[in-house]
């Protein structure tokens, strides 16, 4: 067969364009007036690709699962109490300085951040007259143990206001 001057083979009855448009679309899906086909020309079985919408979202959510996966393994390792604000808790804390001295500390709960495995929790007690406020990662590993004490009934999430009271929820 001899082609025509637009590179396509002719089709009769139809103009040289639209031969044109029809040649070069059927790699993808065929016409009638082309549906024959040369052995000579393969198509491949391509996966279709994975197109993400916004990368730094994808980012962030294997992040997040990574995080779980993190949260999950600590968990595992040692038993972690549920904590909220109100609760009096004794840690048994780890001194950096020094690895073998274990440090005990008491005090109430007054605030808590939850942020996959960096969660925090804010300790508020009193040293000496002095009120100390000390904020935990929970996932620590220099937390050696959490025990809860007690539980005070609380209406806030956030216990700033014990800041200004000497005799905090007793």
């Amino acid at each position: 067969m001899s082609r025509d001057s637009s590179g396509g083979f002719p089709v009769p009855g139809l103009s040289p364009l639209a031969g044109m448009v029809s040649t070069s679309s059927s790699r993808c899906m065929t016409t009638a007036a082309s549906t024959t086909m040369d052995s000579s020309e393969s198509v491949t079985d391509v996966p279709p690709r994975i197109k993400f919408k916004r990368l730094d979202k994808t980012a962030k959510h294997i992040m997040q699962i990574l995080d779980k996966e993190a949260v999950e393994e600590v968990k595992g390792q040692r038993e972690i109490p549920d904590i909220k604000p109100g609760y009096i808790v004794q840690l048994k804390v780890e001194v950096p300085e020094n690895k073998r001295r274990v440090s005990t500390v008491k005090g109430i709960v007054i605030a808590r951040r939850n942020a996959g495995l960096n969660n925090t929790f804010r300790i508020r007690r009193m040293v000496a007259g002095v009120g100390v406020e000390s904020l935990f990662p929970l996932y620590s590993p220099n937390i050696k143990e959490i025990k809860v004490v007690d539980k005070k009934k609380v209406r806030r999430a956030k216990l700033y206001y014990l800041r200004n009271k000497m005799n905090a929820l007793r």
